[in-house]
């Protein structure tokens, strides 16, 4: 029995995150419908992602923190996560703060380096 390949470049399924844009102060009662948006989101692609473009949420308070917090546990129920888009530096500590983690466009991961970071070398030190 033989297997033949198909001719042609293989099938590749490249999906982009569908994008959440928040803008303005989001009122309580608007929470249910953003997070029916985000599980909506992510059954009809199949990235696993969905980018909140959280720029225009306006001054970072704990009215945010919890929307983030039910978006990210909206998304995790329905099998995917959240990335936040062009988060204020304030609210990113204050996610910091609460002790909620959430992954960032644009930011480099934990375990690599910034770009243009060098190790430094002490003399005496032994190769590796």
């Amino acid at each position: 029995m033989s297997c033949r390949r198909p001719a042609g470049l293989p099938h590749v399924d490249a999906t982009t995150p569908a994008v959440l844009s928040l803008s303005g102060p989001v009122a309580r009662d608007e929470v249910p419908e953003l997070c029916h948006a985000v599980r909506t989101l992510l059954e009809t692609t199949s990235a696993g992602v969905v980018v909140c473009d959280v720029g225009g949420l306006g001054p970072p308070g704990l009215a945010a923190v919890d929307l983030l917090a039910r978006l990210q546990l909206t998304a995790r129920r329905a099998g995917g996560r959240i990335r936040l888009r062009d988060p204020d530096p304030a609210l990113h500590a204050l996610l910091h703060l609460v002790g909620l983690r959430f992954e960032c466009e644009g930011q480099p991961e934990e375990r690599e380096p910034a770009l243009g970071v060098q190790e430094a070398v002490e003399p005496g030190d032994p190769p590796v």
